[in-house]
């Protein structure tokens, strides 16, 4: 399989696992071109997050997607943030493809996680934002006008309070003082890894979280707040699609929607042995070539 992969675009935190995920492709024979412009079959790139260094990245993404070809993404985690990585191919969420119609109960628990059961107590409705800037946004309005329609819409339903929480790294000035029992919760970020760091603490008081697609709904769920989400969330198996069950909202059995999310994500020391290529290599030469 001829490969053209693009370590140099990625941020700092990904040279060594990209280098690892490297290495295994080579170990299999394949044919590597890193940092050169080909016409591979399969491309390889750091998130879909169109800012910094990565946007370097969207021209690589629209050229391969556009001739029909995959694209392979290698992005940071959500179930053990910055020790697993997600390797998917053509995105990072539900859309995706993580080459997971084989799966087991065996690498769940390597992610220690202990599910908390669903609770049924809790004042807050917690509207998580998302970054604009990435793929995951991609075909959605604007980040204002998306909260001002999840609170209309929360607001034919129930008088509970919202709290409005952006991305860390994509803060918004939205205006919240218009609405009634709306406040902002905003994010504490880490300056060292530039993550969230306080929203364990806002579940505490939720009754529910209302996203798109992105990361935090999984930590909702493992610790038992019911997610209202859209079909490109990797909750949406273990979520609610219509806010009117916002009153009585379901919740699921969740193993089989963990077995499956463990194979979503690898640690370094299976992406340096070659476990998660493997996985994806098959699917491509299955599927896409």
């Amino acid at each position: 399989m001829k490969i053209e992969a693009w370590p140099m675009h990625g941020p700092l935190n990904s040279e060594n696992i990209f280098a690892k995920f490297l290495k295994s492709m080579q170990a299999t024979g394949d044919d590597v071109h890193v940092n050169k412009e080909t016409n591979s079959d399969v491309a390889v790139i750091w998130s879909v997050l169109w800012q910094g260094r990565m946007r370097n990245y969207k021209q690589i993404w629209e050229r391969y997607r556009q001739a029909n070809k995959p694209v392979i993404v290698l992005e940071v985690g959500g179930l053990r943030r910055n020790e697993s990585f997600k390797i998917a191919i053509n995105g990072v969420n539900r859309k995706a493809d993580f080459a997971d119609q084989d799966v087991d109960d065996t690498r769940w628990p390597l992610f220690k996680h202990t599910f908390k059961p669903w609770k049924q107590t809790g004042d807050n409705i917690i509207i998580l934002g998302q970054h604009h800037a990435s793929e995951q946004w991609n075909g959605m309005p604007s980040m204002n006008v998306w909260f001002e329609q999840q609170i209309n819409e929360i607001r034919k339903h129930t008088t509970r309070p919202i709290q409005i929480r952006s991305h860390p790294r994509n803060p918004m000035g939205f205006d919240f003082a218009k609405y009634k029992h709306v406040s902002l919760a905003p994010p504490v970020m880490d300056r060292n890894t530039i993550d969230d760091t306080n929203f364990k603490d806002t579940l505490k008081d939720a009754w529910a979280v209302i996203n798109h697609s992105s990361n935090p709904a999984m930590e909702a769920v493992i610790n038992g707040i019911p997610v209202f989400v859209s079909a490109d969330s990797l909750c949406y198996d273990v979520g609610n699609h219509s806010l009117t069950q916002i009153n009585n909202p379901k919740m699921p059995d969740r193993q089989e929607w963990a077995n499956k999310l463990s194979y979503t994500e690898w640690f370094e020391d299976e992406i340096e042995k070659g476990l998660p290529w493997r996985r994806i290599k098959d699917r491509i030469i299955k599927k896409y070539l």
